[in-house]
């Protein structure tokens, strides 16, 4: 089978097509034949800086879509040849995949293998941030950082969805505040290089009072600048660190004046520490795309092989929504030797 493998770090470059054996399930896992796998930011980093790789070489990808292939001793409610998506710790840039059975999800009914590769860790990360970790309320407001991203353009639909008195985004572009505006922001900040602040645009939206649930994955300065529009009671939800900044300290002083919280949310450690609540979580996540009070547009689609193309498209931080690998055409899936 084909692989798409990191045997150095550095830029789109690194990846290279190699061929690879097969994996075999073992017990408690499941090993599938991909169709589609979702390409995120967590994947340019692992390629750049060894973001969770445990050894070189290493193929990346965190999310497919695709049939089940085989399934290891004492997996149960799944079956050969089901359409299912699937939450990997890694592999996933190639023809079959392994992943623990408790990350694997059959696809909802109406859900096609396209659709099912830009759900697994978006689409429960923002369902998480929204509701189970940042727990809006009807009426409160909202800001987010990446709002044009793949977790950002389903966090405004879902904030939206739960009545949000009102959603503000933070983007780098007007191309991109364009789009996050047609998925569910009401108003939108462009910030840049040179003019990277939105704490006061924020307060003069908001009539100077500020925003009642921040969420941030872009972390250092962006974080520190997310905790100062927040209102009183607010929260701040951290779930990446984008910018690489060196993490900071929040004490005392900075949460009692206005009696802030502060907390963190990252979809990879929960499948490692408690994937049960991730299968509850996931679930009623996917459950928001068959009610049809969310869609993830995917925005441009690349041949396995053209992995390094879909990095670099990634790294311009042009992109919007959701890009996905095409690994090959699922009447072929069982043919794979």
């Amino acid at each position: 089978m084909r692989a798409v493998e990191i045997q150095e770090y550095g830029g789109p470059e690194v990846l290279r097509v190699v061929e690879a054996e097969v994996p075999a399930p073992g017990p408690g896992q499941v090993s599938i034949d991909v169709a589609y796998t979702g390409v995120n930011f967590a994947d340019l980093k692992a390629r750049a800086d060894g973001y969770r790789v445990p050894a070189l070489p290493f193929v990346p990808g965190l999310e497919v879509s695709g049939r089940v292939r085989a399934l290891g001793a004492g997996v149960t409610g799944l079956a050969v040849g089901q359409e299912v998506a699937a939450l990997t710790q890694g592999g996933a840039y190639a023809d079959v995949v392994v992943a623990d059975a408790v990350t694997v999800f059959p696809l909802p009914p109406g859900v096609d293998l396209r659709t099912g590769a830009t759900l697994p860790t978006v689409l429960p990360t923002a369902y998480a941030l929204i509701h189970t970790v940042g727990r809006l309320q009807p009426g409160e407001t909202v800001l987010v950082q990446g709002a044009a991203g793949g977790v950002g353009t389903v966090l405004g639909q879902l904030a939206s969805a739960a009545g949000a008195g009102a959603v503000y985004g933070v983007v780098s572009s007007a191309a991109k505040a364009e789009y996050a505006r047609g998925h569910g922001y009401d108003e939108v900040f462009i910030t840049s290089s040179t003019a990277p602040s939105f704490t006061k645009e924020v307060r003069e939206a908001t009539d100077g009072r500020g925003v009642d649930l921040a969420l941030d994955p872009v972390g250092g300065e962006t974080l520190r600048a997310s905790l100062d529009s927040l209102a009183p009671f607010g929260r701040l939800v951290s779930f990446g660190n984008a910018s690489g900044a060196q993490p900071w300290q929040v004490g005392q002083p900075d949460l009692y004046p206005l009696a802030l919280s502060v907390s963190g949310f990252s979809i990879l450690t929960l499948a490692q520490t408690s994937p049960t609540e991730l299968r509850t979580l996931t679930e009623r996540a996917f459950q928001t795309v068959v009610d049809g009070v969310v869609s993830l547009p995917v925005t441009a689609e690349f041949a396995l092989p053209d992995a390094a193309e879909a990095h670099r498209l990634m790294g311009t931080r042009t992109s919007t929504g959701k890009l996905l690998l095409r690994t090959h055409d699922t009447d072929r899936a069982t043919e794979l030797a």
